[in-house]
């Protein structure tokens, strides 16, 4: 291997996280079927993966796992997952062509654990990525069923299906699980007014510790598979994201705040613990500011984000958010945008092409018109 060596090709892609998750806990295995509506936003999780000839001297993988500072590299992958598990068994159950060697970057600005879907999001764009490598293309729904099922049937972890379609599809979407893990997806689309006043209102809050599953959870999990699918508080969940989508199309932002905390209170229902002490102290704060809605990310518990709606003053928005990361210690705020598609894959030049516009580069006849393989409705651009 020499390193000047240039790669066959350079693939790109990018996958939204999610917020503000109305309904969450409907799309897991024990509550059989359910409701969730969530919005797709920036930050995205980026891979940057060139591609070789596999020779004597270069190893077929070699992952960057940038947020971690680790780079390390792969004989081959599967059964035990020890670096980077959800990496490693993406890899795996892509496959990749025993010709080839991969280099493969990955980086997020969102930051792990907070119950944003950012491992989701990962997962997608690593998917989307090695999808290039082999015939045919997978459509966004089975890019998300792809990373459903290795975090579910290879990692063996609780996951619902949402972050993934969220992840796939961008946008603000309504989704309804008819059996687990089957879905519908249904993109909420919006006049241009309405999604720009949105953007403008969302905020996310970060706890400063990652979200991790507890005794909370699965206590949780345990009394609702006992209690069976038509428990009345997954009733309550179910109920929320229609009081969403029907906001959000009547631009109705007091009912979609009102949503947003009847779906918080219906989280602490399930258990108190779900909506933690510095949960509460980041409501605190906005409900001080008056703030329309707030709502819990993910799963709830310790560490995560809260998901805040802001009322139509940017400027008092603002003082908003820096009196909850003043006033609540070791919080952060994380800016957001809406991202309305999806997963994007595209080839990039080289390194080595990098002074020349993409329709000249060199022997990269494919790359001269950068392309988006899951093409999103004809939406606002996220």
């Amino acid at each position: 291997m020499t390193s000047n060596e240039r790669p066959l090709r350079v693939v790109s892609s990018v996958a939204p996280i999610r917020i503000a998750d109305f309904g969450g806990w409907t799309d897991t295995w024990f509550a059989k079927f359910g409701r969730v509506l969530n919005i797709a936003v920036y930050p995205l999780a980026e891979v940057r993966m060139r591609v070789f000839d596999r020779h004597n001297g270069r190893s077929p993988i070699t992952i960057f796992a940038e947020n971690y500072g680790e780079r390390y590299t792969l004989d081959s992958v599967g059964g035990t997952y020890d670096r980077h598990p959800l990496l490693e068994a993406a890899i795996d159950f892509m496959g990749m062509p025993e010709d080839l060697a991969l280099e493969i970057d990955i980086f997020s600005e969102a930051p792990a654990g907070a119950s944003t879907g950012t491992s989701a999001a990962v997962s997608v764009a690593l998917i989307g990525a090695l999808d290039l490598l082999t015939p045919g293309r997978l459509t966004p729904h089975e890019v998300a069923r792809a990373a459903h099922r290795i975090e579910t049937e290879r990692l063996h972890q609780q996951c619902g299906v949402q972050d993934q379609l969220a992840s796939a599809f961008g946008g603000v979407n309504f989704i309804e699980i008819l059996n687990y893990p089957h879905a519908i997806v249904s993109p909420v689309q919006l006049p241009e007014r309405i999604l720009w006043e949105l953007d403008a209102r969302l905020s996310l809050v970060f706890l400063g510790q990652s979200h991790s599953s507890s005794k909370v959870h699965e206590m949780v999990i345990a009394e609702l598979e006992d209690a069976g699918p038509d428990a009345a508080k997954l009733r309550a969940l179910r109920r929320t994201p229609l009081l969403a989508r029907d906001a959000l199309y009547a631009g109705d932002f007091p009912a979609l705040g009102r949503a947003m905390i009847e779906n918080t209170e219906a989280q602490a229902d399930l258990h108190p613990d779900l909506v933690s002490a510095t949960h509460q102290a980041v409501i605190d704060v906005a409900r001080k500011f008056g703030a329309p809605g707030w709502k819990v990310n993910g799963a709830g518990g310790d560490g995560g984000s809260v998901t805040i709606l802001g009322n139509s003053k940017s400027a008092a928005n603002r003082e908003m958010l820096r009196a909850i990361t003043a006033e609540v210690p070791g919080v952060q705020s994380i800016p957001v945008h809406l991202s309305m598609q999806g997963l994007r894959v595209w080839e990039s030049p080289d390194e080595a092409e990098e002074q020349q516009p993409i329709s000249k580069a060199a022997g990269k006849t494919v790359a001269a018109q950068p392309f988006n393989l899951y093409p999103s409705w004809d939406w606002p651009a996220g």
